[in-house]
């Protein structure tokens, strides 16, 4: 009798270059999961709804990229209290319902930020923090430094209108940040002094701030910047030579993929495959 297929898959525009297949292809290889796929699959908000309404039981999950973390949430039946609170769904578990199936969703940044930090931290506290950025992985980043002891970090935006969102996850989520524009000069300060810095901003929008950043002094807290390509980038550079921790991106995206794992398997995720699956891409 042939292993039934099982299917998940994460969605973006564009997606080709997700490195989400490679980390939960490796898992189902560990796990010996027969029969079960992971795919990218181009998606953009309007045609999100079709493939939603598409699904059926021979589906686990989905995995999904901004802006569809949001266009998703009125698609779904419930929502876990993370997802709630930063106002964004990384993950969608497919379930069977009384009317055939049923969408959860589930926010794993926050895990995989909190997971990854921990690396750098190694047991120590957070009393200060800094987030660069004000979208929606900069939401996550503050639930993230709440969960570790941090509720008012400082939050550097490019533009404090960009903030909007932000402001209004951080009171859902009951934390206080203060937000300040983020500039390569008086953006170096706060960073010099911070148990943690979580960057959010996209490849190259913090090279200005890495190169103020060697004109100053030594840092001694953990940066993770959520950009893995370049790797490292040039603010992780920076943060490395001036003897700071440094926690690559790809160390969340490892653990929040582990997460998801878990959720759409029901499984323990194989961490150690997924690791050495993720190492062997980047490093190639």
């Amino acid at each position: 009798m042939p292993t039934p297929t099982r299917r998940a898959a994460v969605l973006g525009h564009p997606v080709a270059h997700s490195l989400s297949p490679v980390l939960h292809t490796a898992a189902y290889e560990a796990l010996g999961l027969e029969g079960w796929q992971y795919t990218a699959i181009d998606t953009t908000s309007e045609t999100l709804a079709d493939l939603v309404d598409d699904l059926d039981l021979g589906w686990a999950g989905l995995s999904l990229t901004m802006p569809l973390k949001q266009t998703i949430i009125p698609m779904l039946a419930e929502i876990d209290p993370v997802a709630v609170g930063t106002g964004a769904v990384n993950t969608v578990i497919v379930r069977p319902s009384s009317c055939g199936l049923s969408l959860v969703g589930y926010n794993t940044d926050v895990y995989g930020l909190v997971t990854a930090l921990g690396e750098g931290l190694r047991g120590r506290e957070v009393g200060s923090a800094v987030v660069l950025g004000a979208g929606a992985t900069a939401a996550s980043a503050v639930a993230a430094l709440a969960e570790l002891g941090c509720a008012t970090p400082r939050v550097l935006a490019r533009s404090l209108a960009r903030t909007a969102d932000l402001q209004t996850a951080a009171t859902r989520l009951g934390v206080t940040p203060r937000y300040e524009v983020l500039d390569a000069v008086t953006g170096v300060e706060p960073l010099e002094h911070a148990d943690v810095v979580v960057s959010t901003l996209p490849a190259h929008a913090a090279d200005a701030l890495a190169a103020a950043l060697r004109d100053r002094g030594p840092v001694g807290g953990v940066l993770l910047d959520v950009v893995y390509d370049p790797r490292p980038t040039a603010l992780a550079h920076a943060w490395g030579d001036l003897g700071g921790v440094v926690v690559g991106g790809e160390r969340m995206l490892l653990h929040q993929a582990a997460r998801q794992v878990t959720l759409m398997t029901g499984r323990p995720a194989p961490v150690a495959a997924m690791d050495a699956a993720l190492d062997g891409v980047l490093s190639a």
